[in-house]
């Protein structure tokens, strides 16, 4: 089964706003085994919707309609609902009695009119009841099509699709099951994962497609399977990924999406009652944030320097002038003074220090723009590696936070 989530605003089409409804609406169709076919964002014109309508006429299963219902003169989905059906508007009064007791009780004035005509709805519709607010969603079917419209208020709109739409739903077609599997890969481009799993790639069979979504310093993979057969899909899935991590188990640090390479690092420190300090010069503090992020960092996180400029290196961590001047602010041996001296300074097992060059301008140090110096101190000695990053300055902090965080879990796993 197939779906079109349609969002109606100009405050969407012009930045205004963000659309995180369809993002919601999209993932709890999937968890039914409805698959969205696309997300359209038209204009608040009547003829816009119009055409939008009849052109995902009979085209997919269910257009999802968010935002244009209110009490307000711009608010024109059902009227435009009553155009495309040939039907007008009706009173509902259970509607017109909730909206009034919302009104009177809970928000502690007069009911006007414009609140009571929120209770008109086109006549051959059915009603989804709205509990948490005035606009109802409406249900209406043309041919092989179902027109859901929804407010866009968020909470509004996920009330009525937790509460009316997805039963609904479950409870009158019968669906394919969907199943995700989502593979986090850390440190590696896309391109290059892509190549070391080509084999198994072209193998996997047709019920399952395998997508590569990169984002900076790791790559997810997600596996969709779709089919009738729920334990062959599961079963099947499941082999693939265990064949996966035979091949690329160096990368793998998780399975679920929403837990950051941050969350990792924090469950092996805790695992090995360890700690870690930070000291950042380019990266001003992304470092720090990052694990602070995460709820119980306070149990191995013990602190971090920004030693920003040049003489908050040598009166903070102790790094040698003699350093400096021989190699720069910018070298692979100040990198490596900055991570002793925050480890001794903060008493951790661990530390990460980085020293680079972001750029627009060169700074204090005379090095190529996007030169990066990552530096791991650990209790058996110091890593410190080399980067050049590029350019522009975003990219080379973002990079700079994510390969220290590579280095830094590839570290704790040589001292298990």
């Amino acid at each position: 089964m197939k779906a079109t989530i349609v969002t109606i605003g100009d405050e969407i089409l012009i930045g205004q706003i963000i659309d995180t409804n369809s993002g919601y609406i999209a993932k709890s169709l999937d968890r039914i085994g409805v698959e969205t076919h696309e997300l359209l964002s038209v204009s608040d014109n009547k003829q816009h919707i119009l055409e939008t309508l009849e052109k995902l006429q009979n085209k997919v299963d269910f257009v999802i309609i968010t935002g244009g219902l209110g009490p307000t003169k711009d608010d024109i989905t059902k009227h435009t609902f009553c155009e495309y059906f040939e039907d007008t508007l009706v009173i509902n009064h259970e509607v017109q009695t909730h909206v009034i007791e919302l009104i009177e009780k809970v928000m502690n004035r007069p009911a006007s009119q414009m609140n009571k005509d929120q209770a008109l709805v086109p006549s051959k519709c059915q009603v989804l009841f709205n509990k948490v607010g005035t606009a109802p969603g409406m249900w209406m079917k043309k041919e092989d099509t179902v027109y859901i419209s929804l407010p866009g208020v968020p909470y509004e709109m996920k009330y009525i699709v937790e509460n009316e739409i997805i039963p609904k739903i479950v409870k009158e077609y019968e669906r394919p099951y969907i199943i995700h599997k989502t593979i986090m890969t850390y440190g590696q481009g896309e391109s290059l994962v892509a190549e070391r799993i080509e084999d198994w790639e072209n193998n996997l069979p047709e019920f399952i497609k395998l997508a590569y979504l990169p984002s900076p310093g790791r790559v997810r993979l997600r596996l969709t399977a779709r089919g009738k057969d729920k334990e062959l899909l599961e079963r099947t899935i499941n082999n693939k990924v265990d064949a996966l991590a035979k091949i690329i188990g160096d990368i793998i640090f998780g399975f679920d999406e929403n837990e950051t390479i941050a969350i990792v690092l924090g469950r092996q420190l805790t695992k090995n009652n360890a700690t870690i300090a930070v000291a950042e010069s380019c990266t001003g503090g992304k470092i720090a944030q990052e694990l602070t992020a995460v709820p119980g960092a306070s149990n191995y996180f013990r602190g971090g320097v920004v030693s920003y400029a040049t003489d908050t290196k040598v009166s903070m961590l102790e790094v040698s002038e003699d350093t400096i001047k021989k190699f720069s602010v910018v070298s692979a041996e100040v990198a490596t003074e900055m991570a002793l001296g925050v480890q001794k300074v903060m008493k951790s097992n661990y530390a990460i220090a980085t020293t680079g060059n972001a750029g627009p301008s060169k700074g204090d140090a005379d090095v190529t723009l996007g030169t990066v110096f990552i530096a791991i101190a650990t209790p058996n000695g110091v890593l410190v590696e080399e980067f050049n990053f590029g350019q522009p300055r975003e990219k080379v902090i973002d990079r700079t936070v994510n390969k220290a965080f590579e280095l830094l879990q590839k570290e704790i796993l040589k001292n298990v």
